[in-house]
């Protein structure tokens, strides 16, 4: 892949090949039950986790956590945006965002909060630090800026570029919201450079936290403004067989629930 193509993902009318070569190549949870049940043979909860999806938007790190937890899950998939386009999802969350994560009696909202609560409950996957090891503090860090420092900024870009009518799109401030992500990337690029991923010795709830800011930038063309050592970065994250298996999931579970298959990013009004 070279730098022009480094933060490309596939068009949706590109997709239907490449997804099925995904099929063949690894299990996906839509593949298995319409409403997107996997079942795998490790370790895991005897509850199944329920996550409320739509394409591509920040509930794809929860979909990616359990795609990389190997863990039993049901993609309950939504129109973008849900609190416009099903109505009946706010007696759910009253929020009317993704991701939903319910387990049990449980609920979470936030997905950097659902990367870490995920993490912490199967231990035996790795992709959580804990307090004993020396990364903790790097760990909770990247979690928590994955959302408020790299995802934010770009949600400005997105409103004010493609999802606000055309009279009340702010161009200078989608700019100056873009620049701003743009030099707090800095950080992940500083620390790329001299490891595989962000907390130095393995992959980490971490690294899928940020990988979706990196996601949501290559939807809205800023990877061409990356740095060399985050290109990589996220070309090693693509490349990882539950990344491909949440790609190929969200899109099989959207078309057995009938929901437009667009990412939430590319959708305009």
């Amino acid at each position: 892949m070279d730098r022009g193509d480094a933060g490309a993902i596939p068009a949706p009318q590109q997709r239907p090949a490449w997804l099925s070569r995904l099929a063949q190549s690894a299990p996906f949870a839509a593949r298995c039950v319409p409403r997107g049940f996997l079942d795998w043979g490790m370790p895991a909860t005897s509850i199944p986790y329920q996550l409320h999806h739509c394409v591509s938007a920040r509930s794809f790190r929860a979909l990616w956590m359990l795609e990389e937890l190997e863990q039993a899950y049901e993609l309950h998939m939504l129109p973008f945006p849900p609190r416009a386009l099903e109505r009946s999802y706010l007696a759910l969350n009253p929020l009317g965002t993704v991701p939903l994560l319910r387990h049990g009696a449980a609920q979470l909202t936030e997905s950097a909060a659902i990367c870490e609560y995920l993490a912490a409950r199967h231990p035996q996957a790795q992709l959580a630090v804990g307090p004993h090891e020396d990364g903790f503090a790097d760990y909770l860090n990247w979690l928590h800026m994955s959302d408020a420092t790299l995802t934010f900024p770009q949600t400005l870009v997105l409103r004010y570029t493609h999802f606000e009518p055309p009279e009340r799109q702010q161009p200078q401030v989608a700019q100056d919201y873009a620049r701003w992500f743009l030099a707090r990337l800095r950080a992940v690029e500083a620390a790329v450079e001299q490891h595989d991923w962000l907390c130095g010795a393995r992959f980490t709830a971490a690294d899928v936290a940020v990988g979706y800011a990196l996601m949501l930038a290559a939807h809205l063309e800023l990877a061409a403004q990356w740095g060399p050592a985050t290109t990589a970065y996220w070309q090693r994250l693509q490349a990882r067989p539950a990344f491909a298996r949440a790609l190929a999931a969200e899109q099989g579970a959207a078309l057995a629930q009938g929901v437009p298959v667009t990412p939430s990013p590319l959708l305009r009004p």
